[in-house]
C-alpha cells in the first residue's frame, strides 16, 4: 500500500501513534507541524515506538494560516485531522481555543475539497457528547446525543471542540466522506517526554500534587486502540457520516488513583485515595479555572456507547487499568516525577 494520508498534529500524543499505526500499514504518512523545527525530533519520537520512518515526511501548517494547506493535501487519499489547539490550562478567553479549532478544521476540510481527498477522519471528543449538560443528565449517551452550548455549561475546550466538529459536519455534506471520532480520557505510553492533557491528570496524581480527589469519572482509551480505530475508519465505509464515541468505563478518579497506587507502590505513598466534597471542590474552583471547567460533571458517570469503536477495533479494547499503569510506568521511566 502506498497511499499517502495527511496527518494533522503528527507531534502530539495521539497524532505520534496514529503514525506509527499508519506506517505499519504500508502507508505513506504526511505529517503536519507548525514549527518545521521540530520534524527531526517528532521522527525520532514516532521511531522510538517502533515504526518505519522511512515512508513519513513533514509538512508546516498553521490553524490560523491559509499558508501550505492547498499543497499539503495535494496527492493524499485520505485525511486525519488530529491537530488541536494546546491546551495546559483553560484560557480567560475562549475564543483562544475555539478560534484555532474551527479554523483550523475549516482549512482542513477545504484543501481536502480541493485536492480530491477521498476521506476525512476528524478527533473530536467525548466532551462534545457528555459535557455541559445541567439539570437533564441522562445515564445513557451516545453518538446522537450534543450538549447545548446556549446553557453556558461547557469549559472553552469542550465548547472549542463541540463548534469544530459542528463546524465539520456543515462542510463536509457535500463530500469528502466523514467520520468522527470522540475519544474519551487518552492514555497509554508516551513518544516523547510530553505527557498530553489528560496524562498530565496522571501525572499530578502521582506527583502528589492533587491532596484529595475531586468526585469526577472519566472514560478512558487507550491511546494505541484509539489510533488503531482512526486508521480502520479511513476505509471503513460502514461508518462514513457517523460519530464514533471512543471511551470505556466510566471510571471514577478515585478508582483509578486507588489501582495506580497497586501497581507502583513505590510511589503509592503520593498518590491521593480521599474523595473531597463537592462543596469543597466548587469553593477552590473559585481561584482555579482548570478547576472551575469541570465543577458541572462532578458526581456525572453516564454510560457510553462505544460499541462503533469497538466494531473498528476488531478486538477488545485495553483495560483501563492496563493502559494507565503502561503510561505511570513510562513516564516513571522518562524521569517525568521529578
Amino acid at each position: 500500500m502506498s497511499d499517502t494520508v495527511l496527518l494533522t498534529g503528527v507531534t502530539g500524543f495521539l497524532g505520534g501513534h496514529v503514525a506509527k499505526s499508519l506506517l505499519d500499514r504500508g502507508y505513506h504518512v504526511r505529517g503536519s507541524l507548525r514549527n518545521p523545527a521540530r520534524s527531526d525530533k517528532t521522527a525520532k519520537a514516532i521511531e522510538s515506538l517502533g515504526a518505519d520512518v522511512s515512508r513519513l515526511e513533514f509538512v508546516e501548517l498553521d490553524l490560523l494560516n491559509d499558508a501550505g494547506w492547498r499543497e499539503a493535501a495535494e496527492g493524499a487519499r485520505f485525511m486525519v485531522h488530529s491537530a488541536s489547539p494546546f491546551v495546559t490550562s483553560m484560557p480567560r478567553d475562549p475564543s483562544v481555543l475555539i478560534e484555532p479549532a474551527v479554523r483550523g478544521t475549516e482549512r482542513a476540510i477545504a484543501a481536502a475539497k480541493n485536492a480530491g481527498t477521498e476521506k476525512i477522519v476528524l478527533t473530536s471528543s467525548i466532551a462534545a457528547i457528555v459535557y455541559g449538560r445541567g439539570g437533564n443528565r441522562p445515564q445513557k449517551l451516545g453518538p446522537d446525543d450534543w450538549p447545548d452550548p446556549a446553557d453556558g455549561l461547557l469549559s472553552a475546550y469542550a465548547l472549542s471542540k463541540l463548534l469544530a466538529e459542528r463546524r465539520a459536519w456543515e462542510l463536509a455534506q457535500d463530500g469528502p466522506a466523514l467520520t468522527v471520532i470522540n475519544p474519551g480520557f487518552i492514555i497509554g505510553p508516551l513518544p516523547d517526554d510530553d505527557p498530553g492533557t489528560s496524562g498530565a491528570v496522571l501525572l499530578r496524581l502521582l506527583r502528589g500534587d492533587i491532596p484529595l480527589l475531586p468526585n469526577l469519572h472519566f472514560h478512558p482509551v487507550d491511546v494505541r486502540d484509539l489510533a488503531d480505530i482512526h486508521v480502520n475508519s479511513l476505509t471503513s465505509a460502514a461508518m462514513n457520516g457517523k460519530r464514533v464515541p471512543a471511551g470505556f468505563g466510566p471510571v471514577s478518579i478515585r478508582e483509578m488513583a486507588r489501582e495506580l497506587a497497586e501497581d507502583v507502590p513505590e510511589h503509592a505513598g503520593r498518590i491521593p485515595q480521599r474523595v473531597a466534597p463537592n462543596w469543597l471542590i466548587r469553593l477552590f474552583a473559585l481561584f482555579d479555572r482548570d478547576l472551575r471547567a469541570n465543577v458541572n460533571e462532578l458526581g456525572y458517570a453516564p454510560a457510553l456507547d462505544s460499541s462503533g469503536s469497538v466494531e473498528l477495533l476488531g478486538r477488545t479494547p485495553m483495560t483501563s487499568r492496563q493502559t494507565v499503569a503502561d503510561m505511570a510506568r513510562d513516564m516513571i521511566a522518562k524521569g517525568l516525577l521529578k
